[in-house]
């Protein structure tokens, strides 16, 4: 989960690598209409952001051997019990960083279609996971590989307890 410069996307990928499993860019999901959109600099509305959701919810629920590593905004904490709704194991990982430091890796990037200028909207929106919601919080402040490590230390403590993860970050 996490507002667009987060690391979602990177650390995604590593870990999924890690993992032996399936990565996939929830971003990739949007119809067109939404990335129209946002590429104008609207933020999205809940009637707009909720198919999509249901789309990557059906991806967090399908037959993976490995697993699926999904990044996805997520941003409300409705969203990410959308997405358990499809996948009721859902790990999530909540990547926190400040406006300051993810601002300055958007200047240093393109995205396709979402602009700097919806950060704010992002944070706006942001509710970070909470104890209840099972995952882990990791500070993007540090390597992507101790992010990775942090991710799978937290994983196989739940692992160690019994629990089966699909992982969404």
């Amino acid at each position: 989960m996490g507002v667009q410069g987060s690391g979602k996307s990177t650390i995604g990928e590593f870990l999924a690598e890690r993992l032996g499993a399936r990565f996939l860019d929830g971003d990739t999901l949007h119809p067109a209409a939404n990335k129209a959109a946002m590429a104008a600099g609207n933020a999205l509305q809940d009637e707009h952001r909720l198919p999509w959701l249901h789309e990557v919810g059906r991806c967090l629920a399908g037959d993976y051997p490995n697993g699926i590593v999904i990044a996805c905004s997520a941003l409300k904490r409705s969203y990410r019990d959308l997405l358990r709704d499809h996948a009721v194991d859902l790990f999530v990982v909540d990547p926190e960083g400040s406006i300051d430091l993810i601002a300055a890796r958007l200047r240093a990037r393109t995205h396709e279609f979402m602009p700097p200028a919806l950060l704010q909207s992002q944070f706006d929106t942001l509710e970070v996971r909470t104890h209840d919601e099972r995952g882990v919080t990791v500070d993007i402040v540090e390597p992507p590989g101790t992010i990775v490590e942090r991710i799978l230390a937290a994983l196989a403590a739940e692992t160690e307890s019994g629990e089966a993860a699909r992982v969404t970050h």
